[in-house]
């Protein structure tokens, strides 16, 4: 049974090993003025439960993901663009970039998330939150 997110919400799956996703989580949360975002890895049994929930092979979908209760789910270059629409400005300004089609967007992305562990490294376990940070976490 998938739990349910506190009213405004939108959770970001990430790759809770990966480098890269774990400082563009910290870069979200600084930026997060609205306070909008909660967190949880791709491994961790809420994430679980939304791939089950959306039947979401992470083997074929290498991406960061955005669930908004009410919308469902955002994949790839649309969820980054997605979550950069929520920050704080000068990162709000890419949400330009959704002009340009899904295909070339999500192309780029695709290349960056298959270098990411190459480029960025990885970690041997996911992130464990700060204690002050820990409130924005769903495990």
């Amino acid at each position: 049974m998938l739990k349910t997110l506190p009213e405004h919400k939108k959770l970001i799956l990430f790759d809770g090993v990966c480098n890269l996703c774990n400082s563009s989580v910290l870069y979200i949360i600084k930026r997060d003025s609205k306070n909008i975002f909660m967190f949880a890895p791709l491994q961790s049994e809420f994430g679980q439960d939304i791939l089950n929930q959306y039947h979401l092979d992470t083997n074929k979908i290498d991406s960061i993901l955005l669930y908004e209760q009410s919308k469902g789910i955002s994949h790839k270059s649309t969820a980054a663009l997605k979550i950069a629409s929520q920050l704080s400005f000068p990162t709000k300004g890419l949400v330009v970039f959704l002009i340009i089609p899904a295909f070339i967007r999500h192309w780029v992305y695709d290349f960056i998330a298959r270098n990411r562990y190459k480029w960025y490294g990885k970690k041997e376990s996911c992130m464990i939150p700060t204690a002050e940070l820990k409130a924005k976490f769903i495990a």
